[in-house]
């Protein structure tokens, strides 16, 4: 990790708190998580493989790819820099995590974190296989159609992962993190929070 990610990794001092919220999550960041949420249950829920299915799948990817770039170009809490942890801060995290001490992060913690890159590759799984099965040289290719249907099932198991992670996380630092990425606000940093 470079020193400017290790910089974002410091407890906020209490005097840096703000009362009330802050703005944590930007319209891209929840215009794409909500997008492949809608997207991928509605794909799930009608897995004929007409144009409908297809167009759907065509969405998702787009917000994938503009969610990919604005991880590089976009600001503070956007930006991969900002929660992508290394190996060593994602196992100190799971460790006072199993002791049920975790520091609270404003934005994504590094387990979190992990989850968003394994959703996005699978996502990116997903979107790739689907429109090679679109194409006439893949169309029918078995292969294809299970890798397709292996990583829409993965993200459905993650998923369902990744919502329990969200709300035991909500329960244990008390704020409600399906809002904040409604709102884009989280409650303000105070005390030992992480930025």
């Amino acid at each position: 990790m470079n020193a400017r990610s290790n910089a974002t990794l410091a407890p906020v001092p209490p005097a840096a708190a703000q009362a009330g919220s802050v703005r944590v999550w930007d319209l891209i960041v929840r215009s794409f998580h909500w997008t492949v949420v809608t997207g991928c249950v509605v794909n799930l829920a009608y897995q004929h493989g007409d144009w409908f299915h297809r167009g759907v799948g065509y969405a998702v990817a787009a917000a994938v790819a503009i969610r990919i770039v604005w991880g590089f170009v976009g600001r503070g809490n956007a930006r991969f820099s900002a929660f992508i942890p290394g190996l060593s801060g994602l196992l100190r995290y799971l460790r006072l995590l199993s002791i049920r001490r975790e520091p609270r992060y404003i934005g994504h913690n590094p387990a979190g974190a992990v989850m968003i890159l394994a959703l996005l590759g699978l996502l990116s799984m997903v979107s790739v296989t689907g429109w090679m099965m679109g194409v006439d040289r893949f169309f029918g290719n078995e292969v294809l159609e299970e890798l397709h249907e292996t990583s829409a099932m993965a993200i459905l198991s993650l998923a369902i992962v990744h919502v329990l992670g969200a709300v035991i996380e909500g329960l244990r630092h008390h704020e409600n993190l399906i809002k904040s990425m409604v709102t884009g606000r989280k409650r303000a940093p105070a005390g030992s929070d992480i930025n």
